[in-house]
């Protein structure tokens, strides 16, 4: 294990957290839905959405693992929007290796989303690290919406 690896792996364990500062409301819903071309119903129908089961609209399930929309948080070096572990890794370059999502209940326009990030893993594999961390999200209730597990991969610019 390099020195480099072995300082990040400290990292394990480490959380961020933050709370929305206000309600998500149902503009953003409807305007995220817009977005990503999503034209369900249950997004910006309450009649629709009180007819499936649910006390009316509710937000499409990816909405807020976007944490960027009610974090505040600035745009990284990388051009992300959103919390980073702002790791220092010279002689690479990031790459996203992905996402796992659990959506545990609907989440409401008047639900105030906090997120908290943790970093779960540090593993070096072929010349690469990942950093493996999982965001939880709840509301204002401490009631879970969702889980969100993410890869992020430190690949050598150069050939080991």
């Amino acid at each position: 294990m390099s020195p480099l690896t072995a300082g990040i792996r400290a990292l394990v364990g480490r959380e961020a957290s933050y709370t929305a500062p206000e309600e998500l409301g149902r503009a953003a819903i409807r305007y995220f839905a817009l977005a990503v071309g999503d034209d369900n119903p249950l997004y910006t129908d309450d009649a629709h959405a009180r007819a499936h089961g649910h006390d009316g609209i509710v937000a499409p399930p990816t909405l807020i693992c976007e944490s960027n929309q009610y974090a505040g948080l600035p745009r990284d070096g990388d051009g992300f929007a959103g919390h980073s572990w702002r790791l220092d890794v010279p002689g690479t370059r990031l790459v996203r290796g992905g996402n796992a999502y659990e959506f545990h209940r609907p989440v409401r326009p008047s639900d105030v989303i906090t997120v908290t990030w943790r970093v779960e893993e540090v593993t070096e594999k072929a010349g690469k690290l990942f950093v493996t961390s999982r965001a939880t999200y709840v509301n204002q209730h401490g009631h879970l919406l969702a889980v969100n597990e993410e890869t992020l991969i430190h690949v050598p610019l150069e050939a080991p």
